[in-house]
């Protein structure tokens, strides 16, 4: 439904009152008593009011005198114009119906030089279709998927090398980006932005859901390069459990996972992944120290609580990024409903277990830092001596 003209929107005004008392627009899940985030664009109280009001007078019509300029909508891209657009050379073929493996495309970016990428933003060219959508950053020397096929759509069994088939389910590469419903583009400040070295290739890793009717996507990502080399590089790291059982008809089911940091970094955002039967999500600080009697005791500095809604995956950015030290302790709770309440639920008699089908689940934390720019992320995870695996 437009919203762009009086006419279009005086027939919801009420529809926008109650989206707008109740909160369910404009979308946004992050309990207001933790913490606080740049692009919360929850109304205020007064606006709400207003709208209330308006809606009660029968949504009276405003001086035209007042109306601001018309939008100009973009028609594909919400960033500006793209520096480059990197999309993939073959579209995939997404069957009417049935389970869709995890696809891949491997996509050269012909880079001649290193570049820091200030914006990005993934375009599906079927967005019913794509159930999230993460882009991974290839260097030239990395052995990574080596043996796949580049410029084609492939999944792990159509791969005949076993390590190949192993690393289409796990990767410790660097993330560009990660896309999902109701997600935003990234967008760095001035000194930050993420690392793509000279003759990467970007590999789109998506997980597709029939909608249907026999489509094929095309997707592609828009990026626009920083002018010069910032001091500081962003990663996207992950805090993840992919070992849980949910009983049947759990109605609040716990999974957590914790890391720590090896390095000092900043903390710049949040993006919570779960499916159908995600309910709430966390992101803490474990600090810890010793009591009197030599027992440790912890206490947890919350950072982020989410009311989890499949259907609007969407980023919190730190009003004010945090600066981190070396060896913080980092957790990550999720709770699953798979009780016959959620309305989601596929099935509430089942088990459920880690899985890349929606009526699976899974428990993914990404976060983002900030490090400085001459380290990358294998070596932002050596701590001393000693190689330390991701969180």
């Amino acid at each position: 439904m437009p919203f762009e003209t009086y006419e279009q929107t005086k027939p919801f005004a009420g529809a926008i009152a109650h989206a707008a008392q109740s909160r369910s627009m404009p979308p946004w899940f992050a309990d207001p008593s933790v913490g606080r985030f740049s692009n919360d664009p929850s109304l205020t109280p007064e606006q709400i009011a207003k709208l209330a009001a308006w809606a009660t007078a029968n949504a009276p019509k405003g001086d035209a005198q007042d109306a601001p300029p018309s939008r100009q909508w973009a028609q594909s891209w919400s960033i500006p114009k793209p520096d480059v657009i990197l999309e993939m050379p073959k579209p995939v073929s997404l069957p009417a119906n049935g389970d869709i493996e995890y696809t891949y495309e491997i996509v050269p970016t012909h880079f001649a030089e290193d570049r820091w990428v200030q914006l990005a933003e993934v375009f599906p060219s079927q967005r019913s279709n794509v159930h999230h959508a993460v882009v991974y950053v290839r260097p030239p020397d990395s052995k990574w998927l080596r043996r796949a096929p580049v410029g084609v759509p492939f999944t792990a069994s159509t791969l005949t090398d076993p390590e190949d088939r192993r690393g289409a389910h796990w990767t410790d590469s660097d993330i560009l980006l990660v896309y999902a419903p109701g997600s935003s583009p990234d967008t760095w400040p001035a000194n930050m932005a993420k690392f793509v070295p000279a003759g990467s290739d970007l590999v789109f890793q998506m997980h597709y859901t029939a909608s249907g009717h026999a489509v094929e996507d095309h997707s592609s990502i828009g990026i626009i390069f920083s002018k010069s080399a910032p001091p500081l590089r962003v990663l996207t790291l992950q805090l993840t459990n992919d070992h849980f059982v949910i009983p049947p008809d759990a109605a609040d089911y716990r999974v957590e996972a914790r890391g720590t940091l090896p390095n000092d970094a900043t903390l710049l955002s949040f993006f919570p992944h779960m499916h159908l039967r995600g309910k709430r999500f966390e992101y803490n600080i474990i600090h810890t120290s010793k009591r009197a009697d030599g027992q440790p005791t912890h206490q947890i500095e919350q950072l982020l609580r989410v009311n989890y809604h499949f259907h609007w995956q969407m980023s919190y950015r730190l009003a004010e990024p945090l600066a981190l030290k070396a060896g913080t302790e980092l957790q990550a709770v999720a709770w699953y409903d798979n009780s016959k309440d959620n309305p989601h639920n596929p099935d509430p008699t089942a088990e459920v277990r880690w899985g890349e089908q929606t009526y699976d689940e899974m428990m993914v934390g990404f976060f983002d830092v900030a490090i400085p720019s001459n380290v990358d992320k294998q070596h932002f995870f050596i701590r001393g001596n000693k190689e330390t695996h991701t969180p």
